[in-house]
Parts: structure tokens; sequence; C-alpha cells
């Protein structure tokens, strides 16, 4: 364990310095005429390092050995022992602080095959391996290919002629693509999307800082930079420079996904609709609850804190980094809840990568800011209050808070799989229930394991238990079905309105009439001549929700998609297995190719290869005879998609 944080630290200056240290090159020895050798070749650059298969402590090693693979195993061709390696260099690594097995400049690997059927043409293989420096490591796989027959080795033997006929089948002749490349200029909606983000970021790391594991260390840290750097302008600047590096280190944990998204543009999508991984976001925000409600500590190993605490005392830049790095392990405690919600709420969304460093970045700048401040003017620390149970009462209500997160999660799973466990009512019944049951923490009614003595009600306490009760009363009519229901100050955290307990005009948003297929939608709009608003969306979308509740409401909008538009939503994450004649294997622009066997696959490989992107929400006007109308729209407020609805039927009835 002592050695994942240090691997997690190589990890991220991975993505910072990218390169390609370790080439790999394949050829083919052959023994008869069912047996050969594939020789695989890795040519590695000065100062790095590949790790060897077997490593001298096994499973123990905090390093990925490297590892081979091969297809069709058992069918076409048959292993013949295992790989063989050359001699590898074995010795202490000072980073990982543990003997290892490696190669330096180059290493070959070889391994014997034998033919099952002997019209194999060629061999196609994986490898997965680990390369480091001194100052950094890299996390690779590499396809390899072996020619038998002496013909170039093609990769694309996966997608079959059914593949092939069903993607020609998913492609629209789009007459005027160069549409798709417009610039609209209503980027105001993501921006202003992001500055919410980044103030709900700062506004988690405020609410951090008034937690036992952070407050304490404000007036103790300030001192240190003031009263011990020798003059106050050095203090100042150290106490600075302190906070720049505590926010770096919160921007510095969303970078690993930001490499995610460059692999595949959907595959935070994927995870963040991934229902088993919803599941466990559910769980794991229960446990947050738990340890905030005070029944045990969720900390890191203290010989984290104690290391990083020994490496503080180096002094310089590199002893403050480390006394950031240390403020960061030992607050994990309180903070930790607070982030693992930035986390799964950024995974949520169709930002991503970038909501969630953006998220960090105002959770960090929040939670160095007063030790920056107060640097500056030392005299405003007389003014912070006192240390006292007021901290484990903030505790508690960020348990609350974290209970009724889980149940968003555990949510999306619900719809995604269409289990109708959490209809929307259902849903917010439970909401109710958890804010209830934070008033009458707020009012002194029930107690849990670490508050103080039972006090006098304070006048801030009482208008904080009022407003939660204010909240209550809001929550009530989503119970029932009227108009009243629809909760718009909550859009995307409830299920839809039509995911419901009572009966629905239809399973469309705000009782529209939609298609959810596209080739039913498109009949549709033959017959009666009219033009298509094609929506990707999904369960899981909050973007989405937050559209349909909040701007198509609108009666304006609801009455041009109700009589003047075909609607037809796509759900990218709908998980329903497509039959078995309609699966296919999609090669992505990676290379790498793969299984479409659910709706949502078939829609969002049906977006990718159309429109050449993976976001939702995301709009379409075009049509029955695939013209576009206008720009795609995304994300906006209710003016701009109503302009952008009535520009559309314009254009639509001009080509008509």
């Amino acid at each position: 364990m002592r050695n994942l944080l240090i691997g997690f630290i190589l990890l991220l200056t991975t993505f910072l310095q990218a390169q390609e240290p370790v080439k790999w090159s394949t050829s083919v020895e052959k023994i008869s005429e069912t047996e050969y050798n594939l020789i695989i070749n890795a040519e590695i650059i000065e100062h790095w390092h590949l790790y060897a298969q077997n490593q001298p402590l096994g499973e123990e090693a905090a390093i990925i050995p490297t590892e081979f693979t091969f297809q069709n195993v058992g069918k076409d061709i048959e292993l013949v022992g295992g790989i063989e390696e050359g001699e590898p260099v074995t010795e202490f690594d000072k980073i990982f602080e543990m003997e290892l097995a490696y190669f330096a400049n180059n290493a070959t690997f070889k391994q014997r095959i034998r033919l099952i059927n002997p019209e194999t043409p060629s061999v196609i293989g994986l490898v997965q391996y680990q390369a480091c420096d001194d100052e950094r490591c890299i996390f690779r796989d590499a396809d390899l290919g072996f020619s038998l027959d002496g013909n170039k080795v093609s990769f694309n033997k996966e997608v079959d002629g059914q593949s092939i006929n069903l993607i020609e089948n998913l492609e629209l002749p789009i007459k005027n693509k160069d549409l798709l490349n417009y610039e609209q200029g209503d980027s105001s909606g993501q921006e202003k999307d992001l500055t919410s983000l980044f103030i709900l970021g700062f506004l988690g790391g405020l609410i951090a800082l008034l937690t036992p594991c952070v407050f304490p260390m404000i007036p103790l840290t300030v001192s240190f930079f003031t009263k011990q750097s020798g003059n106050k302008r050095k203090g100042i600047s150290n106490a600075v420079l302190y906070g720049v590096f505590i926010i770096g280190i919160y921007m510095a944990l969303s970078i690993p996904f930001h490499f995610l998204d460059s692999i595949a543009p959907e595959i935070l999508n994927n995870i963040s609709t991934n229902v088993w991984l919803n599941v466990i976001f559910f769980i794991i925000f229960i446990f947050f609850a738990f340890s905030f409600f005070g029944f045990y500590e969720l900390t890191l190993p203290s010989s984290w804190g104690n290391k990083m605490d020994s490496a503080s005392g180096s002094g310089g830049i590199v002893g403050i980094f480390f006394m950031a790095l240390t403020l960061a392990i030992v607050s994990f405690s309180c903070t930790g809840p607070i982030l693992g919600s930035l986390l799964a709420g950024s995974l949520s969304n169709d930002g991503g990568a970038t909501q969630l460093t953006v998220g960090m970045t105002g959770f960090g700048v929040a939670l160095a800011l007063p030790f920056a401040l107060f640097a500056l003017f030392p005299n405003m620390l007389k003014s912070l209050p006192k240390s006292g149970g007021w901290m484990n009462t903030t505790k508690v209500i960020l348990g609350f808070l974290e209970l009724a997160l889980a149940f968003k999660f555990l949510s999306n799973a619900d719809m995604v799989e269409h289990w109708g466990i959490l209809k929307r009512e259902v849903f917010i019944g439970i909401w109710i229930v958890i804010f209830v049951a934070m008033a009458l923490y707020v009012f002194g009614l029930i107690r849990f394991p670490h508050d103080g003595p039972k006090k006098k009600l304070s006048f801030y306490r009482a208008i904080f238990g009022i407003a939660i009760v204010c909240f209550i009363i809001y929550l009530v009519p989503g119970l029932q079905k009227s108009k009243e229901s629809n909760l718009k100050m909550l859009s995307g955290f409830p299920p839809p309105v039509f995911y419901s307990i009572y009966p629905q005009e239809s399973n469309c948003p705000l009782g529209l009439t939609c298609f959810k297929d596209f080739e039913e939608g498109l009949a549709y709009a033959q017959e009666h001549n009219k033009p298509i608003l094609l929506d990707f969306t999904g369960w899981a979308c909050v973007n989405c929700r937050k559209m349909e509740e909040n701007v198509w409401s609108e009666p304006e909008i609801f009455s041009l998609l109700n009589e003047n538009y075909v609607l037809i939503s796509l759900y990218v994450d709908d998980r329903k297995n497509l039959s078995e004649d309609e699966q296919f294997n999609f090669k992505t622009e990676n290379g790498r190719v793969k299984e479409i066997k659910t709706i949502g696959d078939k829609w969002a490989t049906f977006q990718t290869i159309n429109f050449r992107t993976a976001s939702q929400p995301y709009y379409i006007l075009m049509s029955p005879s695939f013209e576009l109308l206008n720009p795609p729209q995304q994300y906006t407020d209710a003016v701009t998609y109503y302009e952008w609805l009535k520009s559309g039927l314009e254009n639509y009835k001009e080509i008509k």
C-alpha cells in the first residue's frame, strides 16, 4: 500500500508528459507446416525500462508486468508452452522500493504456436505493458500482427459482412453536412454550466473548510508561514505558494479522466450509465453518509500522511508542496466524500473530464483561499469562529446530503435497466424522508455519536431548520400527478415525469408523441410530410432532463414540438439487448473493434457515424429527405431553443 501514492503521482505525470518509449515489431519463424514461432521485439528508448512478465515479488509488485494475449486460441491456433523472454535485469528499484525485473534498450519475446486450422493466414495479438524512467511511468497496450502466409495482416477480421451491412444501414445520406461544422455561437449555455460547476466545486471547498478535519489547520498553518519564514514578505509568498499547490493537487486528480476521454469520446458516458457502476456509487455514497454521521472514520493509511509530513520538512518549494499534499491526505475523511460527489456528478454529465477539472479547481481554490488570505491579513485570524460542535453538525448535514445523492445513482441504474423500482414519486418520497430526518436533527430531536451535549437552539440553526422544512413542502407536490409536480428547481435529479407510478399518456417527455426508433420515426415523418427533431438523449442524462422539464415545457416550445415536428428520441444508454440479427461489431477511430449489443450502443454508434459527436443532449432538425434545416443545438436556454426551432420550421417550408 505504501507505494500506491508514489505510483499514482507517477501516473499523473504521465498524462502531462505522454510519449511512446517502447516500439514493437513482429516476425515469424516457421518450424514446420503446422508450427511457428511468433517473435516479438521491443525497442526501448534510453533511460526507460520495460518490466518483465514475471516479477520477483509476484502479485505484491507495485508495477504492471508485460502481458501478451492472442486471438482465436483453441479455434485457429494452439499455444505451445508459455512465452519465452530474454534475461531481464533484476535489481532494487529506488522509486518503488522493491526488487524488480526489467529490460533496457531492447527485449525479445517468443511464443510457439501450433495451427489447428491449416488455412489460418495470420495471428493477431495484444501486448499490455508498463514502462518507466526515473520520473514517470506509462501504461499502454499495442496490437501485434503476425503474417503466416507473407501477406499483410488485416486487423479488421472481427468486422464481418453482417456488421458491414448493419453499419451501412446506419449511415444517413445527409445532403448538407457542412452545417455540422458550423460554429453556432451557442456555447454560452455550456460556459454557464461550467461556471455553475466551478461555483458548486467552490461551495464544496468552502463546506470542507468548515469541517473538523480542515478548519483547525487554518490558523496553525498560517501562523507557521508568517512566523517561521524569517520575514513577512517571504511568509506571504510561501502561504500563496502553498495555496497554489493545493489547487494543483486537486486539479491533478482529474487528469486521468482526460486521458480516458481522449481514448474514446463516449467512454465517460459509458462509465456514467453503467448499471453496476451506478449501483456501486450508491453503495459508496451510503458508506460516505454513515462516515459523516460519525459511525466510523474514513481515512487514508496513516503511513501516507506520516511520509508526506516528514517530506515536508525538507524545506523550500519541495517542502511546501509536501505540506499541501499532507493537508489533502489528513483531511480526506472530510473532503473524500465531497470529492466523490464531484467525481460521480461529473461522470453523470456530458462534460465529463472537463466538468470534473472545473469542479476540482473550484474546490481547490476554496480550500486554498483562506491560507493565502489570512497570510496577507493575519489580523483577520482573530475574527475566525472557534472550533466546536458546530463543525460536527456540518459533517452530519453533509451526511444527509450524501444519502440523498446516493439514491440519484440508484435511480440512474433503475431507469437504464427499466427495473421500475424507483419511479419518480418513490424517489421524491425517499428524499422527503431524508430531509425530514435532517430537519429533526437540526432542531435537536435526533442525535448522532459525535454530537456534544444538547444545547439551546441557536437563531441560525433555527433559520436553517425552517429552510429545510420549506424545501420539504416544495417536494410534496412531486408525489402527485399535477402541474405542480414538475419541480423545475430539481430538474435532472428525480426521474422524468413520465417515469411515474401514475398512468401516462405516453412514455415520452411531457406526454409528447415521440418515437424511440429512427426508422419508425422517419417513416411517420415521410408519411405526414413533417420535419424531424432528432433528440440524442439518455436515461441518466441530467442536462437532457433539464432541457425537457425547463425548456420543452415552455408553452411556445411545447406547441412547436407537439404540432410541427416529429420527435425521435434515441437513448444512447438504453441497456436493452438488441436481437442477435441486429448486433454487430464497429471499428472505432482508434482502430479498436467494439461489440454493439444493446439499443444504447446502436444509437450511440448511429450518432458517432453521422454527426461525429458523443455528447447529449444533442438535437438535429432535418427534413424526411435528410436535409439539415440548421446547425445542431445542444444544452441551451429557452429563448435560443425557441428561435432555433422556428428557423428550422421556416427553412423546411422553403425547401418543401
